[in-house]
């Protein structure tokens, strides 16, 4: 068992920023080396966070010995080569989501971190959260049973789609629920139909439907839509319910239960997704880097979390995409 884990971390956005902040509250973690092509915000954090090892190029970082784990909060299409070069050189690996939008480059992923005997996750963050982890105990504990047919909402503000529209929405924001799907299942899917609206003529849709049937007969359905109004002040409005053999389970996610009114709108912050008062860092973030370190002290397998469930989730959301696309059902 290691007494102290030493971690990097590769992508200073603001979810890499995050990563940051939730290893620091961890005991016997420290964070060694960042890295980031932006030379500017690369000094800015390191001067924060008091970390001496900065690098622009990725692989002088992984040259290093002394690092046991490494982050990857860079954009997606950046994730294959720093993720096959930090499990080469014997570090272990979490790769954001979505871990990559091909499939080839997802098992590439899993192939080397098998050859290497090095320990691979997904950055399925909604794993950690509780009430998706309740709902989880309760068809594990056959509070609920088997699932028969579950529904899955995330909805998200309007000016925050011009933001991230590059990237389809499937794999920014769908492919957490396309996870949850499989984890709640136990199953793997069948069959893929999905409906786009493109409103605002990007790349990616504004609204996204799908439907999903997993070989055993479970039925999912997933939404997603960046439509929320600016003068709602929600950041999330999510919706889950999963019925099961011999219950129900369902929560909603309008904000954290918690609005601030004044005269120009009201606002409920996403309490539940990240929050940070004075250092303290008390979140799914912060629970699901825990149990990373935990596997890497310990030397013990991942098994809440699972990079083969991510392939298979790509794999998903790209028969999402074409479905969307030609208006066929795709068989998987």
């Amino acid at each position: 068992m290691k007494d102290k884990i030493n971690v990097a971390v590769i992508g200073l956005g603001s979810w890499g920023e995050c990563h940051i902040e939730a290893y620091r509250s961890l005991p016997h973690v420290e964070v060694v080396a960042l890295c980031d092509i932006r030379q500017e915000r690369l000094a800015e954090i390191g001067a924060r966070y008091q970390v001496e090892g900065l690098y622009t190029n990725s692989n002088e970082l992984l040259e290093r010995d002394d690092i046991d784990l490494v982050s990857i909060a860079t954009s997606e299409e950046d994730h294959l080569q720093a993720a096959l070069r930090a499990l080469s050189t014997g570090k272990h690996v979490l790769v954001e989501k979505p871990v990559s939008t091909k499939l080839g480059e997802a098992e590439a992923m899993w192939k080397i971190a098998i050859e290497n005997k090095r320990f691979i996750w997904p950055g399925h963050v909604a794993r950690f959260e509780p009430r998706y982890a309740e709902i989880k105990r309760a068809i594990t504990s056959e509070r609920i049973g088997k699932p028969q047919s579950m529904y899955f909402r995330k909805a998200r503000p309007k000016e925050m789609f011009g933001h991230y529209n590059q990237t389809h929405t499937v794999y920014l924001s769908m492919v957490h629920d396309i996870d949850l799907a499989i984890w709640y299942s136990d199953n793997r899917v069948k069959s893929v139909k999905a409906y786009g609206k493109w409103l605002t003529g990007t790349v990616s849709p504004d609204i996204l439907w799908s439907c999903l049937e997993f070989h055993d007969g479970t039925l999912a359905f997933l939404q997603c839509n960046w439509m929320t109004p600016e003068s709602a002040g929600l950041i999330l409005n999510d919706s889950v319910e999963v019925i099961g053999s011999s219950g129900t389970a369902h929560f909603e996610n309008r904000g954290a239960g918690f609005e601030i009114w004044s005269d120009t709108s009201p606002f409920s912050p996403a309490l539940t997704s990240y929050l940070n008062l004075s250092e303290l860092v008390d979140d799914a973030l912060r629970d699901q880097l825990q149990y990373v370190c935990s596997c890497v002290s310990m030397q013990k397998e991942p098994s809440y979390t699972s990079f083969p469930d991510a392939i298979h989730g790509i794999e998903v959301a790209n028969a999402i995409v074409l479905s969307a696309s030609t208006g066929k059902e795709i068989e998987l």
